[in-house]
Parts: C-alpha cells; structure tokens; sequence
C-alpha cells in the first residue's frame, strides 16, 4: 500500500523564501542606529516578517478560502516590504549590494505564492 506524503510548511517554496529573507533582513537591520530602527526598520521588519507569517497562518487554516485570503495577504505584505527597500536604499540605510539581495529575492515571492493558490484550488475540494 502507497503511503501518502503530506505536504509540510517547510515544503512550500514561498515560505521558505520569506523565511529565509525575513531573518536576513533582521540581521540587517538589528545593527543600525536606534532612530533608523525605530522609524523604518520596525515596519520593514514587521512587513517582511508578515509575507512567511500569513503564508504559515494560511496553511494551518482548514478551508481552501481562508487559506488563500492569508496566501493574498502575504502579497499585501511582500508589495509593503518592497516600498521599505526602496526607502531604505533612497535613505543610505542598505548597501546597494544588500538592497539588491532583498529586491531579487522578494521578486520570485508572488510566483510561487500564485502556485500555491492553484495548488490550494486544485487540491481542496472546501
């Protein structure tokens, strides 16, 4: 008997970007001053921690509808960290080696969160 796999967190390639780019961006940002942490690194840490945040949040939600809503709001998240890289490199806060990283790895985000949509579509029957 086929013993079936189940699909774990660690497994989605979407979390695992973020994941990864979330405690990068922390490493980053826990060295600077305290105004430049206070201002801008809080929010930019709490919108790149909130993209693998809402992905986890989704996939221990039971219905293919929760589970996308917070899969959309990663998006939300990923297009808010986007805007705090920006300001962050405009304000000589990032390196552009650094801003560069960031900017590449939060580009391949919303494809793999737009195939794990369709994998939650295809999957789930509720």
């Amino acid at each position: 008997m086929e013993q079936k796999k189940f699909l774990k967190l660690n497994d989605i390639e979407a979390y695992k970007i973020a994941f990864h780019l979330s405690n990068y961006v922390w490493n980053l940002i826990i060295k600077w001053n305290h105004f430049e942490r206070s201002t801008v690194g809080e929010q930019f840490v709490d919108a790149i921690d909130s993209i693998s945040a809402n992905i986890a949040e989704g996939f221990g939600r039971y219905g293919k509808r929760d589970k996308i809503k917070f899969y959309r709001y990663s998006q939300g998240s990923l297009m808010e960290s986007l805007d705090w890289n920006q300001k962050s490199k405009v304000r000589k806060l990032l390196s552009e080696e650094e801003y560069e990283h960031i900017f590449t790895e939060l580009q391949k985000i919303p494809k793999a969160i737009n195939s794990l949509v369709s994998f939650t579509n295809q999957k789930l029957k509720i």
